[in-house]
């Protein structure tokens, strides 16, 4: 009876603390400034950290200016005011610094390029078109680099190379994206038949694999729910000479090219270059850090990281969530010194599993069906692959 109560009252605290997220609204820091003077390098979520303790309410603090159609488009020289309006927070943009004089309403003659942006995107801009997910029925019907010219190993921009699986309409002319194979974000459970619980898996893939069977490719293919197989564009190949294989210039590249590399259509797609920060409605199961830009194992404010859940599983972009450091587990020396029979005979009991640290802030950016990407745009400490992906919560 007890146990159940005990289980009862955490599902009601669980339900409570869910609740006090999705009701939370912008809190004023007790430190912010009267007002602030724009400064070039500057983004609206540093902005609104100066006057918010969560910054990723300001869309909320908002107010419309009649001086400008967009609130959201500020400059450098705009002086941002803290007000109150019906008792509720509100930023507004003034247009003067302290020291000029205020001479009302102007044409506001900077281009929206000039715009201070919500986020840094220099951080992400790659990430909006470079990487892309495919499905099995793409990698295995997708053309590929079998040769380059003069029988190279790698190859470069203004050279030829040999692709084989063009589709049999390829016409002279076409643009064709050069895609490197990266990694196989996969969700499993950990030592399959013994212990039932869910880990993730970042592994290196190649276009290669498809054409091999071991026995440790069965072992993983029955252990593994793969999230996505993740491609990133290195290059542009227009097709000169239409056949098996074709003949195609290569444009533009930014890396070597390999054999094996792939070729897709060109990805006509559009993608938002403004984000709006908000938190989510809620977080799915066991969502976690699966990778980090760039091949590392750690990272920090700045940084790109893929997450285990994507579109199919709620998560929009601009959602911001809490990335927390799982506790570390340790042994209980004060209770259970070493050496004793305490300790001795009490091998569990004296093991103890510390609380989660919060190591940062990430920002969806770009989502997939199974996976998704992040800025971390602020943090505390180190971010690791493993990492637990949380409702977002104050600094």
């Amino acid at each position: 009876m007890a146990a159940m109560l005990k289980k009862a009252l955490s599902i009601v605290a669980a339900l409570l603390f869910t609740a006090s997220v999705s009701a939370a609204g912008p809190e004023v820091r007790t430190d912010h400034p009267d007002s602030y003077v724009v400064v070039k390098g500057d983004t609206l979520w540093d902005i609104s950290g100066k006057f918010l303790k969560n910054p990723w309410y300001w869309p909320e603090i908002w107010q419309a200016n009649p001086q400008i159609e967009n609130p959201h488009l500020i400059y450098p020289g705009d002086v941002l005011s803290l007000v109150y309006i019906d008792g509720e927070p509100r930023l507004l943009v003034n247009g003067s610094p302290p020291d000029e004089p205020d001479i009302g309403p102007r044409m506001r003659e900077e281009s929206q390029d000039d715009a201070i942006p919500p986020l840094p995107l220099s951080d992400i801009r790659s990430f909006l078109t470079r990487p892309r997910v495919l499905s099995d029925e793409e990698i295995e019907s997708a053309p590929y680099i079998a040769a380059i010219e003069e029988n190279r190993v790698i190859g470069s921009n203004r050279q030829v190379i040999y692709a084989r699986r063009l589709p049999a309409d390829v016409a002279t002319g076409q643009r064709w994206v050069i895609a490197r194979p990266t990694v196989i974000y996969s969700e499993m459970s950990h030592g399959w038949l013994w212990n039932k619980e869910k880990v993730n898996e970042a592994t290196p893939w190649s276009t290669s694999d498809q054409f091999h069977w071991t026995p440790g490719q069965w072992y993983y293919d029955a252990r593994a729910d793969v999230l996505a197989r993740e491609v990133v564009e290195i290059g542009i190949g227009v097709v000169t000479v239409v056949g098996d294989p074709a003949t195609l210039y290569v444009t533009y590249t930014d890396i070597e090219l390999r054999k094996g590399d792939l070729l897709l259509p060109k990805d006509e797609i559009s993608l938002p270059l403004n984000f709006y920060p908000h938190a989510p409605k809620g977080v799915p199961e066991n969502t976690r850090v699966i990778g980090i830009a760039g091949d590392f194992n750690y990272g920090g404010p700045g940084n790109v990281v893929v997450i285990s859940r994507g579109a199919q599983d709620g998560i929009e972009v601009g959602e911001v969530y809490s990335i927390y450091q799982p506790g570390e587990n340790i042994v209980d020396e004060v209770a259970y010194p070493s050496g004793t029979s305490r300790a001795l005979f009490n091998p569990h009991d004296k093991r103890v599993t510390l609380p989660d640290e919060f190591v940062g802030h990430t920002m969806i950016f770009r989502t997939f069906d199974r996976i998704s990407y992040g800025l971390v745009v602020n943090g505390v400490k180190v971010i690791h692959i493993g990492d637990r992906v949380l409702e977002p919560t104050e600094l």
